[in-house]
């Protein structure tokens, strides 16, 4: 069994910049890692995921904007979140577990979340 903690969030004007870091209570590297996010009303979202094998993976809307990495050494794993837009603001939370590509997506792949870390994009 692992912990998650989320921090580095907080309020960013459009157009900037956070970094968030999820840090492991626990070895990292068994697991696979995803940052999901949730918007008032609406449903958790996958946002970027990376694997054991160090793949990573992003949903369309942050393409180019976000980068996921992990640090065994540290045991975090960082989303560095470039060119805010309002509609990346939301709870964001990392979930750790076992996943294939076909199911990364889904919340419920995952065994494990932190607490979450608020991003708000504001002007």
């Amino acid at each position: 069994q692992i912990q998650l903690v989320e921090s580095g969030g907080g309020l960013v004007q459009p157009g900037g910049s956070l970094k968030l870091s999820c840090t492991v209570a626990g070895r990292l590297s068994d697991y696979d890692i995803a940052w999901f996010r949730q918007a008032p009303g609406a449903e958790r979202e996958f946002v970027a995921a990376v694997r054991r094998n160090n793949n990573k993976y992003y949903t369309d809307a942050v393409k180019g904007r976000f980068t996921i990495s992990r640090d065994i050494a540290k045991n975090t794993v960082d989303l560095q979140m470039n060119s805010l837009k309002f509609e990346d603001t939301g709870l964001y939370y990392c979930a750790a577990g076992s996943i294939i590509v076909s199911t990364m997506r889904r919340s419920s792949t995952y065994y494990y979340w932190g607490q979450g870390t608020q991003v708000t994009v504001s002007s």
